[in-house]
């Protein structure tokens, strides 16, 4: 799928992608949840270096440890840096029709609600990263 361009909602601001998601996920995480102002977000992960913003200028903000990126004009959340993993999330609402295809459910133990879907749901995170392999059911 790479390479993709992205923009925030006012256009002031865009974001070259030249790799292919590491992950693509649902995160219920209290972070997320706080910042976003909903029940859990959609992340495509990418390695950093992989993600440029070009444009305008970005504000950042953390509500609690996770440095997330804006468009200083419009506000639109482009992504979160995963600084320990070399990794940064980006607002899957911004990816292209089709784009976002979700591997699974992130942080569980924080969900508000269930999402009952075919998806996996990990209590925290996969072996992968950094996790185990525990599960919630719904």
């Amino acid at each position: 799928m790479s390479p993709i361009e992205i923009q925030c909602r006012c256009g002031a601001v865009q974001l070259h992608i030249s790799a292919d998601p590491v992950a693509q996920i649902y995160c219920h995480c209290d972070d997320c949840r706080a910042a976003h102002g909903g029940a859990y977000v959609a992340s495509a992960i990418y390695p950093a270096t992989a993600v440029q913003a070009r444009g305008g200028a970005l504000t950042e903000g953390q509500v609690k440890s996770t440095p997330r990126l804006r468009c200083a004009a419009c506000a639109t959340h482009l992504f979160s840096e995963i600084t320990a993993a070399g990794l940064r999330s980006v607002n899957a609402f911004l990816l292209p029709a089709g784009a976002f295809q979700p591997h699974m459910h992130v942080q569980c133990q924080h969900a508000l609600l269930p999402v009952v879907d075919a998806l996996p749901h990990f209590k925290a995170f996969p072996p992968a990263f950094g996790g185990s392999d525990e599960r919630v059911s719904w």
